[in-house]
């Protein structure tokens, strides 16, 4: 099992994440380098961790750094300009999600990295810290028999800051791209269409939508409809999955399944990823397709449908009409 030097590029919030989640596995992955322009954040980070380089200049982090993997948690408002040149140069990506602004946006990294030959893998780091990976099994398993329907509430009051507050695209940004990405994973199916209602509201200061609902057609005839809210206080995040032989009810930690002529759950599974665990686990399937040349499963190829999807609620709420997709992309 190789070892391999990684470097970051930005050191804000998110990167605690990653640095949470790789420093249990020191056998697979060393931090040798982190860029960021701003010097408090990036010594902060350069200390607890032990990162022997910093880098305030992405041109330097290129020419000098020697890492074998490059690790992307800027704001998605710079991501292009700082993943191209990285592409360039040869380095292999693990990018936060969502992996760019716009649609547009990921189709030209997602292109410059396949005409490059250059793997780049995206942290969606929800598909098991969620039940998703889990559910996905179950249903798997026939547990439930065919899905029909998914209904997923995320309602919190949520109050960001800093870059995030000037984005035209927020909570379904934010959120909605670890959602419609498991959507994708428990139905095994991608998007035909999308419908999507949004507003702001005054109780979040912020560009972009706070609330919106979305409603998600897949190919193979199920449909899940999709409830976010940052400006609720009243808290819930709950996923129900219903199957022609059962409804399995799930949240961060628990899945329980529900049978017909049952008021209480005949069966329960526990669920227990973390997102640093998780974290950890999509940048080493990035290691493995450097190793196999197998694609990994979290590949800018597969995020490319999530970000449709996400693409496509937002130009339907512009638009007010159906988006429709083939095969997981708009039309």
């Amino acid at each position: 099992m190789k070892k391999y030097k990684v470097g970051l590029i930005g050191a804000g919030g998110v990167t605690q994440l990653h640095l949470e989640g790789y420093k249990d596995h020191p056998e697979r992955v060393e931090v040798a380098a982190i860029c960021d322009p701003n010097a408090e954040v990036r010594q902060q980070k350069a200390e607890k961790y032990g990162i022997s380089q910093q880098f305030s200049d992405l041109d330097d982090f290129i020419k000098n750094s020697n890492v074998d993997v490059a690790i992307v948690c800027t704001p998605t408002s710079i991501r292009k300009q700082v993943v191209l040149p990285l592409l360039q140069a040869g380095f292999p990506l693990f990018v936060e999600k969502p992996f760019s602004d716009t649609l547009s946006d990921a189709v030209e990294i997602t292109e410059t990295a396949q005409k490059l030959g250059i793997p780049v893998s995206v942290n969606q780091n929800f598909r098991k810290h969620f039940t998703f990976d889990l559910v996905k099994q179950i249903v798997a398993d026939n547990t439930i028999g065919n899905v029909t329907t998914i209904h997923f509430s995320n309602l919190f009051f949520r109050q960001d800051a800093g870059w995030r507050l000037q984005c035209e695209r927020h909570a379904l940004s934010v959120m909605g791209i670890h959602w419609f990405d498991g959507f994708r994973q428990v139905l095994g199916s991608e998007a035909k269409s999308v419908n999507a209602l949004m507003s702001s509201s005054s109780a979040i200061d912020c560009a972009g939508e706070t609330d919106a609902t979305v409603q998600v057609a897949f190919e193979n005839g199920a449909f899940a409809t999709y409830m976010q809210s940052f400006s609720s206080p009243f808290r819930r995040t709950e996923m129900i999955v219903i199957g022609e032989t059962g409804t399995l009810v799930s949240n961060h930690t628990t899945v329980e399944l529900y049978r017909r002529g049952e008021q209480k759950p005949v069966q329960t599974w526990q669920n227990n990823v973390s997102r640093e665990m998780n974290t950890y686990e999509g940048l080493n399937h990035l290691f493995v397709q450097l190793e196999t040349g197998k694609v990994a499963p979290n590949s800018a190829q597969d995020n490319l449908k999530t970000v449709a999807i996400l693409d496509a609620a937002y130009r339907s709420a512009n638009e007010q009409r159906i988006i429709n997709l083939k095969q997981g992309v708009q039309e």
